[in-house]
């Protein structure tokens, strides 16, 4: 059994004890989540596409912690005029446990 939902703007394929990482969300760690934002639901070859979301369906998930991914190096350069600017950024995640999908 699987589900699409979405958090914060993207979706994400779940399914039940599986880790994912998503942009940071609001709530402490340990926190539970609700997830109502079901677009499709595939119950053991059976799956409900809703428009726009699946009425009544709901994913039960759990905050475990706050990281911060991969750093990532932007440089910028325009040949023969000495231009160079090089900086990094790292995106702040939110590490969670999907626990439940129910209909």
């Amino acid at each position: 059994m699987y589900a699409i939902v979405e958090i914060a703007g993207q979706q994400f394929k779940v399914e039940k004890n599986r880790y994912l990482y998503t942009h940071r969300l609001a709530g402490e760690e340990g926190a539970a989540l609700v997830l109502d934002k079901v677009l499709l639901v595939d119950n053991d070859g059976v799956i409900t596409v809703g428009a726009p979301t699946v009425a009544g369906a709901t994913v039960s998930a759990k905050i475990l912690n706050h990281v911060r991914g991969e750093k990532v190096i932007v440089f910028r350069k325009k040949r023969r005029k000495g231009y160079q600017k090089q900086n990094g950024h790292r995106q702040d995640l939110t590490k969670i446990l999907i626990e439940e999908i129910s209909l």
